[in-house]
C-alpha cells in the first residue's frame, strides 16, 4: 500500500497534506489510478470478466431499474472495427477485453411490451440520463476492479464519434447506445504513466454554496503543474491546461462529430422528449 503523503502528492502535483488521514488499501488503489494506453497481449486469468461484470452490477442503479448492459469484445476483427470508428486508437486491438457500456431501454421496452403495458416513460430525455449514469457508476466499479487485481484500464468516449456504426458493429437493437468504452489489460510496463495531477480540491470542492470566481488561483496554480507534467511525460500539448481546455471546447468542430448526438440518439430509438 503506497504511502499517503506520496499519493496525495502525485494526485494534485503539491507538497503539504495532512498525512494523518483516513487510509486503507482501497482509497489507495483509488488514488493510483492512471489510465493505459498500452497494453500487453496476455490473456487475462480465468473468469476475470465475470468478477469484473459482478462488480459492476454491485453498483447503484437508479430504482433498480439496472438500464445499463455491456459487450464483452475479445475478437480481434471486431476489436479493429471499434478502433477504427474511434479514432484508430491502438489499445483498443492491443488490449484482451474491450467492454463496451450501453445505455439500454431495451430491455425495459420488452419487459414493458411483454407484460402488454405502456412504456411512454422510456421516451424522456430523464431515462436517457438515468441510462448513461447507470453505466458509468458499473463502468467505475469494474475498474476499481480490474485495478485491484493489478490490471490497467482506459475509457473511450470516442466510440460515441461515430455511434450508429458502432451499433451496426455490435448489432444492437433500438433503445440502445453504446456511451463508452473501456481496454482491459496488462499494462506495457515499457511505457512509463505517471498519474496524471488532478485540479486543485479548493476548485472542485464548495462549502454550502457554489463560488466560480473564487478559482482563479488555483486554475492558476494548476495551469503550471499540467505544464510540467507534459513537458515530463514528453506530451505534445500546447499551452497549459486552460488553454487545451478550451481548445476542446472552441467550436462545433471541437466535438468530433458528437454534436450530432441528439439526432443519433433519435435516430437508435430515444426519442428525449
Amino acid at each position: 500500500m503506497n504511502n499517503p503523503t506520496e499519493l496525495f502528492h502525485r494526485r494534485y502535483g503539491v507538497n503539504g497534506f495532512n498525512a494523518d488521514i483516513p487510509w486503507n488499501e482501497i482509497i489507495s488503489n483509488l488514488l493510483s489510478h492512471r489510465s493505459i494506453r498500452a497494453y500487453l497481449h496476455d490473456p487475462l486469468p480465468a473468469n476475470t470478466l465475470e468478477t469484473l461484470i459482478a462488480a459492476a452490477q454491485s453498483a447503484s442503479t437508479s430504482s433498480n431499474l439496472q438500464t445499463w448492459s455491456v459487450i464483452a469484445v475479445q475478437d480481434p476483427q471486431r476489436k479493429e472495427k471499434l478502433s477504427q470508428l474511434a479514432n484508430n486508437q491502438a489499445h483498443i486491438r492491443q488490449c484482451p477485453l474491450f467492454l463496451v457500456w450501453l445505455a439500454d431501454l431495451a430491455r425495459l421496452t420488452y419487459i414493458a411490451e411483454s407484460q402488454g403495458l405502456p412504456h411512454e416513460g422510456l421516451n424522456y430525455l430523464e431515462m436517457f440520463l438515468v441510462a448513461a449514469i447507470d453505466a458509468a457508476l458499473a463502468a467505475q466499479n469494474a475498474v476499481v476492479a480490474a485495478e485491484s487485481l493489478g490490471l490497467g484500464t482506459v475509457y473511450i468516449g470516442a466510440l460515441r464519434n461515430r455511434p450508429e456504426a458502432v451499433a451496426e458493429v455490435l448489432n444492437l437493437p433500438p433503445h440502445v447506445v453504446a456511451v463508452f468504452g473501456l481496454c482491459v489489460g496488462y499494462a506495457d510496463s515499457a511505457v512509463n504513466v505517471e498519474i496524471k495531477p488532478r485540479l486543485p480540491q479548493a476548485a472542485v470542492l464548495h462549502q454550502e454554496t457554489y463560488q466560480l470566481e473564487k478559482q482563479d488561483q488555483e486554475i492558476a496554480v494548476y495551469n503550471q503543474i499540467m505544464k510540467a507534467f507534459y513537458n515530463s511525460q514528453q506530451m505534445d500539448v500546447p499551452g497549459d491546461w486552460s488553454e487545451h481546455s478550451a481548445k476542446r471546447i472552441a467550436f462545433v468542430e471541437s466535438l468530433s462529430g458528437r454534436d450530432r448526438l441528439r439526432e443519433v440518439l433519435n435516430n437508435l430509438g430515444f426519442e428525449l422528449r
